[in-house]
């Protein structure tokens, strides 16, 4: 029986050690939909029952980083083009391809005035950033917002997949406007 027990362990232990993903020192740079850290330094790695406590307290700014497919470049003339909606937790705002792990300045502005507006200016503010479950994105995201400097950073790795997993309310979104 314990020889079965240690047989069982030995073989699963790879696929246990394969699961447990390690905390990069620099930016996801592709692949960006597999899985992701458990930890990010210097953010609080929450589930989706904790954010939503934090959202049912109103004062932390949740922020959508899910990535915006683009409009296909060679579209026949007079084709439709109709946007994927995007369902998502109620007053989050929506900072689309921010989560990548190279920013034109371009998108840094945007991502800085997005969680400017988000949080009033305030670096104090408390942000959570999200996308969807094993999405790089959000790592990417969070790991950002540190960097600019915001001093309470929460991460959800299970994005809107694990918060509609607890029939959390959604609402449609709508990308923030470029500033």
């Amino acid at each position: 029986m314990i020889r079965a027990a240690i047989l069982v362990g030995l073989l699963l232990a790879p696929a246990i050690a394969a699961a447990q993903v390690a905390e990069p020192d620099d930016y996801r740079m592709d692949h960006f939909r597999a899985p992701v850290p458990e930890t990010l330094a210097g953010a609080t790695v929450v589930e989706a029952e904790t954010a939503y406590e934090l959202w049912n307290a109103g004062n932390v700014a949740f922020i959508d980083v899910l990535p915006r497919p683009p409009k296909p470049a060679n579209l026949p003339e007079g084709t439709i083009w109709r946007e994927k909606p995007r369902h998502s937790i109620p007053g989050a705002i929506w900072l689309p391809n921010v989560g990548y792990g190279a920013l034109a300045e371009v998108t840094h502005d945007y991502f800085r005035a997005g969680l400017k507006q988000a949080t009033n200016g305030d670096l104090g503010h408390p942000i959570l950033i999200f996308c969807l479950d094993e999405c790089w994105m959000s790592w990417n995201a969070a790991k950002r917002a540190l960097e600019y400097g915001y001093e309470t950073v929460y991460w959800m790795p299970d994005g809107t997949d694990g918060w509609t997993f607890f029939d959390f309310p959604t609402e449609e979104l709508i990308p923030q406007p470029l500033p």
